[in-house]
C-alpha cells in the first residue's frame, strides 16, 4: 500500500486515522463555506416594511393635481401651509414651482409643508447640512409607532398626478390623446425613503431646523417624529437611501378606465396585506382596490413578495 511522505514510518491503522481526519476536516470545511455562504445570502435578504405614504396636493390641499413632465420628470407639489418654505424658493430645470402652479390655475397661498423632503436639488438654495427627511405628527406618527416601523423600512411616496405639455409658452394638463394615463388623474408612486434613524427627541428635531417638522410648535407635540433617511439604500448601494422617482407605468397604482383611487389589483396591499382595518370600498372589488376615506399612511404585511415588489418600483 502506497502512503504519503508525511505518514511514513506510521502504522496502517495510524495512517488510516489520519486519512479519516483529513476527510472530516474537509467535510466540515466544505460545510463551514456554505453554510457561511447560506448565512450571508439569508443577511443579505432583508424583508422591510413597506409603507405607502401619500403626499403632496388633492382636492382638499391645493385644489390641483401634480404635473408629470414630457421628459417623465414628477413633481409632487408639497400642500400649501403657513410654513417657511415658499413655492417661490422651489424649481423645475429653473423654473420656479409657482410659475408652474399659475399655469396650471391654482390659486392658494405661496408657502408649503416641504415633506417628505427627498431631494435638495428642488431648492433654487441649497442648505448647508441637509440631509433627506420626512415627519409625522398626532394620529399619523402614532399610526406609524404602533405597525412598529424601523430603521430599514421603507417609505414609498404617492400622489395624484396628470401629464403636462408646454403650449405657447404655458404648462397645461394633457385632456385628449386616446391615452388613459396621459388623459386622466391618475395616483402615482413619486419617491422613496429607507429609513436610517428615527429622531423622536426634541433636542434632537432642533437640529434639523429647515425642517417642518423641526420647528417649535411641532417638536413640543409629544408624538412628533422626524425620519431620516439612510445613506445608501440596502438592497442597491448604488443610490442613495431617498430620492425622487421618474414616471413609469409600473409607478402607477391607479387602474386603467378607473377614477385614480381605484388601484389596480395587489397581494401586496389587497385586504389581506394590509396593517389596517380597511374596506375595500371599489365598484366591483374583484377587479380593483379602493380604499376610501382620510389617510395619510398604510403599512403593508412584511413578506419576500411585498419587498421584491417595493425594489421593483424603486430601481
Amino acid at each position: 500500500m502506497f502512503f504519503p511522505a508525511s505518514d511514513a514510518g506510521k502504522t496502517p491503522e495510524e495512517t488510516n486515522d489520519i486519512n479519516m481526519q483529513k476527510h472530516l476536516d474537509r467535510v466540515l470545511f466544505f460545510w463551514k463555506a456554505h453554510t457561511t455562504q447560506y448565512v450571508i445570502m439569508i443577511t443579505e435578504y432583508q424583508l422591510m416594511k413597506v409603507i405607502l405614504s401619500r403626499k403632496g396636493f388633492d382636492s382638499s390641499n391645493g385644489g390641483i393635481v401634480s404635473p408629470i413632465f414630457e421628459d417623465g420628470t414628477m413633481i409632487s407639489f408639497p400642500i400649501p401651509s403657513k410654513d417657511t418654505d415658499a413655492f417661490c424658493d422651489l424649481q423645475y430645470k429653473g423654473i420656479p414651482y409657482s410659475d408652474i402652479l399659475s399655469d396650471l390655475h391654482y390659486k392658494g397661498g405661496g408657502h408649503c409643508h416641504m415633506d417628505p423632503d427627498l431631494d435638495q436639488g428642488r431648492r433654487t438654495s441649497a442648505i448647508p447640512g441637509w440631509v433627506p427627511a420626512f415627519g409625522q405628527i398626532d394620529s399619523s406618527a402614532a399610526y406609524l409607532k404602533n405597525i412598529g416601523v424601523k430603521e430599514g423600512d421603507l417609505f414609498l411616496f404617492f400622489g395624484n398626478f396628470h401629464h403636462v405639455k408646454k403650449d405657447s409658452g404655458h404648462f397645461r394638463y394633457i385632456r385628449e390623446s386616446g391615452d388613459f394615463y396621459l388623459d386622466k388623474d391618475i395616483q402615482v408612486i413619486w419617491g422613496y425613503l429607507q429609513v436610517g434613524k428615527i429622531i423622536d427627541d426634541p433636542l434632537e428635531q432642533k437640529r434639523f431646523w429647515w425642517h417642518p417638522h423641526a420647528g417649535e410648535a411641532r417638536r413640543n407635540n409629544r408624538t412628533n417624529v422626524i425620519f431620516t433617511a439612510a445613506e445608501r439604500l440596502s438592497f442597491d448601494e448604488g443610490k442613495p437611501g431617498a430620492g425622487l422617482l421618474r414616471y413609469d407605468v409600473k409607478r402607477v397604482l391607479t387602474m386603467k378606465n378607473r377614477n385614480k383611487a381605484t388601484w389596480k389589483k395587489n397581494t401586496v396591499y389587497d385586504l389581506n396585506h394590509i396593517l389596517s382595518s380597511r374596506k375595500n370600498a371599489a365598484k366591483n372589488p374583484d377587479e380593483g382596490i379602493y380604499y376610501a376615506g382620510i389617510w395619510q399612511e398604510l403599512g403593508l404585511a412584511e413578506s419576500e413578495e411585498c419587498t421584491e415588489w417595493a425594489k421593483s418600483i424603486v430601481l
